[in-house]
């Protein structure tokens, strides 16, 4: 009987430790959108969903061997699936104040694993987040139309 109890608890605290977890990655989530924090290394990336709709995110830019990386860290990324359908982007680079037509190009293979390897981030970050998975694209620089 007393074994049956001691399940029952130690069930009841796990589940209740989880909920805990994902109540604190969805209130630090909510607090990032609704913040949008800027710094130095920080980029404003407009994509348009399937009615051309603008949608603007702040992301943060990685600068690799002269070539632009945005990375998708965070559990919401319509943002990413944007960019995915509709690839024409427009980009406001640090420090500048206009936006510029970029082309969005999803990494795969070796420059994905490699990109992957430099743009990482540690254990505190990750568990913050929820251990989301990451996705990149590389900003190309296209003629404006």
């Amino acid at each position: 009987m007393n074994n049956k109890k001691i399940t029952k608890w130690s069930i009841i605290a796990i589940v209740a430790l989880l909920l805990l977890y994902v109540g604190y990655v969805v209130r630090f989530e909510i607090n990032l959108g609704v913040n949008q924090p800027q710094g130095s290394t920080s980029l404003v990336i407009a994509t348009f969903n399937d009615d051309n709709e603008r949608h603007e995110r702040v992301l943060r830019l990685e600068q690799i061997e002269g070539s632009n990386y945005i990375a998708a860290n965070h559990w919401p990324r319509s943002w990413y699936n944007q960019a995915l359908d509709n690839p024409h982007i427009e980009v406001k680079m640090p420090g500048t104040d206009s936006f510029e037509p970029y082309t969005a190009v999803s990494l795969e293979g070796a420059e994905e694993e490699k990109i992957r390897g430099i743009y990482s981030f540690g254990f505190e970050f990750r568990f913050r987040t929820g251990f989301p998975p990451r996705y990149f694209l590389r900003l190309e620089p296209r003629p404006a139309s």
